[in-house]
């Protein structure tokens, strides 16, 4: 228990080393590149530099497996190096039985990134995405999601409804030219309400200055039209909500995912993209631990058996490769080429078990 111990310490040690380095050098180059984006815009030295923050924790978070791998591999290359790898083979632990602390060790790390520095880094991009906007835009200006418009879609009991508008306000509560389009279930449109402006509040849409059609057989929309100041049409939507979808899966915290997919998959929309990165994100903790498995398979060795650099480098290629793998899975799996669960668990499932293969052919024979 004792040597498990300080095993585990020592691979925590190197790990935090390992990670405030790269924190260190990518805050560095995320400074440089904010003066470059918002050179026209003056900020001073305190704006950029919270700017660099608020942006950091995403990238680092992204290449944490990577980050996991070279922990390993220093940690094996030192141990090496004082020859305690030996003493403990000479002790009559084997090579397993000695990797399980270092495993569960990057198993927990993986585990708290999700369930603590996931939000966290979702509430920075947030934070940042609404800082650069209002440095770049003002912060009372109106932003355009594509040259069509904005496309909602909402779900409720009588059907679904189908929003358009022109633009929105920052929040997304406020949208100006709008069209509201309703269809009952399994059938076609019922009704079109367009509007000047449509506000979200209190549950439901307030739309202003509004004109109604209703449709139906042997009827005339344009005949039985009716204007009216203010329409309300109720909504199971929310600010949050609204923005989120026009975002990515990975501002949302890991905690409000399921929720926010139900919400998408009862409005219609396609929740693959979130449901592959919730999956993703659960595989992560397993990640890590192949990460230092495979880092095992290559570098715990003692430092005399020669060809060290050559055993680092293939270390090295071997988890960009499984990183390089793992974002190709979640692509083919957004695209509905693979299914989900393979996308997300393949990788670093097949790591694991090809490590495993290596590091018992190498030092059990």
């Amino acid at each position: 228990m004792i040597l498990s111990l300080y095993l585990a310490r020592r691979f925590l040690t190197m790990f935090l080393m390992v990670f405030g380095g790269f924190f260190a050098v990518l805050y560095l180059i995320e400074m440089v590149e904010q003066v470059r984006r918002f050179s026209s815009a003056d900020l001073g030295f305190g704006k950029t530099a919270e700017l660099a923050l608020l942006n950091v924790p995403a990238t680092i978070y992204r290449i944490l497996p990577l980050i996991a791998i070279l922990s390993a591999i220093g940690l094996f290359l030192a141990l090496a190096r004082s020859s305690e790898l030996v003493v403990i083979r000479a002790a009559g632990r084997s090579a397993l039985r000695m990797l399980l602390s270092p495993i569960l060790a990057a198993f927990a790390l993986g585990a708290l990134a999700v369930a603590v520095l996931n939000p966290v880094v979702a509430g920075t991009s947030k934070r940042y995405e609404e800082l650069s906007s209002r440095y770049r835009l003002g912060a009372d200006n109106v932003m355009s999601v594509s040259g069509e418009g904005i496309w909602l879609r909402q779900g409720g009991d009588t059907g679904q409804t189908v929003i358009h508008a022109d633009r929105t306000s920052g929040d997304g509560t406020t949208f100006q030219t709008v069209s509201f389009i309703t269809f009952a279930p399994e059938s076609g449109p019922v009704s079109r309400i367009d509007g000047d402006e449509a506000t979200l509040e209190g549950g439901s849409w307030a739309i202003r200055n509004a004109k109604e059609w209703r449709f139906g057989p042997g009827t005339n929309p344009e005949h039985g039209s009716l204007r009216q100041d203010l329409v309300r049409i109720a909504s199971d939507l929310t600010p949050d909500q609204i923005r989120d979808s026009f975002g990515t899966p990975s501002s949302i915290p890991i905690w409000q995912l399921p929720t926010f997919i139900a919400g998408l998959e009862k409005a219609g929309f396609s929740a693959r993209r979130h449901n592959v990165w919730l999956q993703m994100e659960l595989a992560l903790p397993l990640l890590m631990a192949a990460m230092v498995l495979v880092a095992a398979g290559f570098t715990m060795r003692h430092a005399r058996s020669g060809r060290t650099g050559t055993m680092v480098l293939l270390a090295v290629v071997a988890g960009f490769a499984i990183f390089l793998l793992r974002n190709f899975a979640q692509v083919l799996g957004e695209n509905g080429q693979i299914p989900v669960i393979a996308a997300a668990w393949s990788p670093p499932v097949a790591a694991l078990l090809l490590a495993l293969a290596l590091v018992l052919h190498l030092e059990d024979g």
